[in-house]
């Protein structure tokens, strides 16, 4: 076949399959049972802080990559504050003259009881279409198609162009201590022209089926800070209640930031954002991305957006109450009562910003407020047209011209502080679910079975695209 006659084949080929996905993968396809057998264990590894499981995950996969032909010299096991983190280099043969590539993923995760689950969280259970299990989503998900990746193309003989370097944090949903010690301290073995993400990007299905509107990278996240805010009072006894009362003082500021909206606000990205994923986003919804890209003014747009959890954090600062914690005996007055506040705060909005609008929202000049620890504020990523070149055939595979439209996450990831450290990072995993099983940090985290398996070719197709000679 000629190289014109290819070309039309591929366009023909696209157009016959649009809208549609091309295929759907299973266990079948090459390496699905090793990937399996990854998530699985990893998935029944009880990762969350405070049960020092991350140091066995990440001696697991080590021993995986040793098994799977990577020398010992090119696999590091890091063991920080508790936790660990993991370095792996897959060498290229220096071909592009360009520098290594990092892919970073997190081995830990938000912890979940068992007597709050319908399943035992720390099984991984198969159910109905569905893969159920604390991380099956965040982010063992992105963790082992990376490693999978890895794995088969180790296993095929192919060589990059240029280095990639697996850089997997042991504690993104805590402090990111290994994080700050990948990009400061171990710098030597991490660094790279910049990064993408296995902790963010993917689509959104249609609730009644079809194909995704688009295919969120993202290319900037909000800042991630958290409070305490602490109501104090003599107390006393019981049996004398005081009209002043810090369990009382708290619940009044805590009514007051919870009807509290914080402006609306916008950049050239994330209307850019409602603006493409708008034009492929049937009914109210979607008419309410299309105004509000054009007016981001628009009340009523903006009323339907934060009424969807899954956008209401790219209109602006978000604060809400997380935890709480109050008195010393059932029959005293509190002396204190104390909660979390945590907030994605907007681009350019500013943490000290912030803090002083909850103070104005609380009215109360003594309530409080102690930082739980130090902010990473950060800009946007430039866009690069050889990522989004390489995560679209990457997407192809599933869905074939799928736009890529350039996004900020609410929730924080290990990017930030790539980011901080002058490493550009973008989040390229290939996840594709509906809003309503959207469950990460929540009860029953699930993933569509195919779903895991599709991220697996997508990794595989990716880390060629991205380090591949020709």
């Amino acid at each position: 076949m000629t190289s014109q006659n290819a070309k039309f084949f591929v366009i023909f080929i696209l157009l016959m399959f649009q809208p549609g996905s091309l295929f759907a993968a299973d266990k079948n396809i090459p390496f699905g049972q090793k990937a399996f057998e990854i998530y699985k264990t990893s998935v029944e590894m009880r990762t969350a802080k405070g049960h020092h499981m991350v140091p066995t995950l990440a001696r697991y996969l080590a021993s995986e990559f040793e098994k799977g032909g990577f020398p010992k010299e090119d696999i590091h096991v890091l063991e920080i504050d508790g936790t660990a983190a993991l370095v792996v280099r897959y060498r290229g043969d220096g071909s592009l003259g360009k520098k290594p590539v990092s892919i970073s993923a997190h081995m830990d995760v938000v912890d979940a009881l068992r007597e709050d689950w319908e399943r035992d969280p720390y099984t991984l259970v198969e159910e109905n279409g569905y893969y159920f299990g604390r991380g099956t989503v965040d982010d063992k998900l992105g963790m082992t198609a990376v490693t999978a990746g890895f794995l088969r193309l180790k296993s095929e003989g192919w060589v990059p162009g240029r280095d990639l370097i697996i850089a997997f944090s042991g504690d993104e949903e805590s402090t990111m201590t290994s994080t700050k010690a990948l990009v400061n301290e171990y710098r030597e073995l991490t660094d790279s022209e910049f990064v993408l993400n296995a902790d963010a990007g993917g689509a959104a299905l249609p609730e009644e089926g079809g194909a995704p509107a688009s295919f969120g990278m993202q290319a900037a996240e909000k800042t991630y800070v958290t409070w305490e805010i602490t109501a104090r009072n003599p107390g006393g006894h019981s049996s004398r209640p005081r009209d002043d009362n810090a369990v009382y003082d708290l619940a009044n500021a805590l009514t007051n930031i919870q009807a509290y909206k914080f402006p609306v606000s916008y950049n050239d990205l994330t209307l850019a954002y409602f603006k493409g994923t708008g034009v492929r986003t049937k009914g109210d919804l979607g008419q309410a991305m299309r105004t509000f890209a054009a007016n981001p003014q628009d009340a009523a747009a903006i009323e339907i957006l934060r009424g969807d959890s899954s956008f209401v954090g790219t209109l602006g600062t978000t604060c809400v109450a997380t935890m709480l914690r109050a008195g010393h005996a059932e029959n005293a007055l509190p002396q204190s009562a104390t909660a979390t506040i945590n907030c994605r705060v907007f681009p350019g909005e500013g943490v000290d910003a912030t803090r002083e609008q909850l103070k104005r929202i609380i009215d109360n000049p003594s309530i409080e407020f102690v930082l739980l620890d130090e902010v990473t504020e950060t800009d946007a990523s430039p866009l690069r047209k050889d990522v989004t070149a390489a995560l679209q055939k990457a997407i192809d595979i599933k869905y074939p011209g799928l736009e890529i439209i350039p996004s900020m996450s609410s929730g924080g990831t290990d990017g930030m502080h790539f980011r901080a450290a002058g490493i550009p990072s973008y989040g390229v995993n290939g996840h594709y679910g509906k809003n309503s099983d959207s469950f990460a940090h929540g009860l029953n985290e699930r993933v569509l079975v195919e779903s895991f398996y599709d991220n697996v070719v997508h990794w595989y197709v990716l880390l060629q695209a991205i380090a591949g000679k020709d």
